[in-house]
């Protein structure tokens, strides 16, 4: 099968959205596929930004062949198609995976030139198939556990790690509390050097080794203190599974939702924090004080995640879907995978 590969994320990388960005090289590589990463436009942006215009790529070549799968960070990725001329004559099917998908505003007109879609969450599936009259089917995010999970127990010295978003309210009675000479916690937060640049991909490798050193880490879901136009879902993002994947334990404010309910679904897989930061400071030195008694959540954690959410589990599941032949090296690399969870199984 000839496929191609559609993913802006590679030629703008953003911290926000490495995890999605692996998708699309983990395709690229088990499928021998084609990737092509096209710019957004430069004068696109501000058009966008003055509601003149929706987000526009520059033009990619490309042959064509039987799959375009499009690796969209939202829905307005789905105009990353309008980078290839012609694409729906070139191609046999069109597909794609579509993270944010509760943002309906970001769906585009080239929606409806689509074979299909997935979207992360079955409450979004209604919208895009009624609107443009596609296919649209439920798929979870995922993240690459082959390549990112520890191999080893490791010495975790930091005792709670937060990166990406924190309520205010939270990081201040933290900081507050774990800063202090007199406390014996170290709180590490926002370690991330560059949201965006090529810096990126390098410094991910800096953020899991500081999750592999870490007991704790902090996630709270989309509607704890929303901050200005931050999106507004239930949804669960890749730092529930990063977190996870590294064998911390995750404490905070977990999202509800039947997402959050299929996702996390084994005992013990986060900590709810109370509503009060105050509160929540005490509830974090209590659980730090036991460590012997989250060893083996760790474990769970990790051989758990391992298990579930890999992306390869989820290209499996896309090959079901479209009837398409799993290639040898996925076959290979979902038995490096089953070993790998086994190995941390408690």
């Amino acid at each position: 099968m000839k496929m191609t590969v559609l993913c802006a994320g590679l030629s703008t990388p953003h911290a926000g959205w490495t995890a999605i960005d692996e998708l699309a090289l983990i395709l690229t590589r088990c499928f021998g596929a084609e990737l092509l990463s096209p710019k957004v436009r430069a004068s696109s942006w501000l058009r966008r930004a003055t509601g003149r215009e929706k987000l526009q790529f520059e033009p990619v070549s490309s042959s064509g062949g039987d799959v375009l799968f499009v690796v969209a960070r939202g829905p307005e990725d789905l105009a990353l198609i309008g980078a290839i001329a012609q694409a729906r004559t070139k191609f046999a099917q069109i597909h794609a995976f579509v993270t944010d998908s509760y943002f309906q505003g970001g769906f585009v007109a080239e929606t409806a030139e689509y074979d299909s879609i997935t979207v992360t969450a079955h409450e979004d599936m209604a919208y895009p198939a009624g609107r443009f009259g596609i296919d649209v089917h439920h798929l979870h995010q995922g993240t690459d556990g082959l390549q990112w999970a520890p191999r080893r127990e490791h010495h975790r010295e930091i005792d709670i790690m937060a990166f990406g978003r924190t309520p205010s309210s939270y990081q201040d009675a933290l900081t507050q509390r774990f800063h202090r000479m007199d406390s014996p916690y170290l709180y590490l937060h926002s370690p991330l050097g560059n949201l965006a640049g090529p810096t990126v991909q390098l410094e991910r490798g800096m953020l899991f080794k500081l999750l592999h050193r870490s007991r704790v880490a902090l996630a709270f879901h989309l509607l704890v203190e929303p901050q200005g136009n931050r999106p507004r879902s239930m949804m669960v993002t890749s730092r529930w599974l990063e977190s996870l994947l590294s064998g911390c334990i995750v404490a905070g404010r977990r999202p509800v939702s039947r997402m959050a309910d299929e996702m996390l679904n084994w005992a013990g897989a986060t900590t709810e924090l109370p509503e009060s930061p105050q509160e929540a400071a005490d509830a974090l030195q209590t659980l730090l004080a036991d460590n012997e008694a989250l060893v083996a959540q760790r474990r769970l954690n990790i051989h758990h995640t391992l298990l579930q959410h890999d992306w390869r589990d989820r290209i499996s599941d896309l090959c079901a879907l479209h009837r398409w032949e799993r290639p040898a090296i996925l076959e290979n690399e979902l038995n490096q995978l089953a070993g790998l969870a086994a190995a941390w199984r408690t």
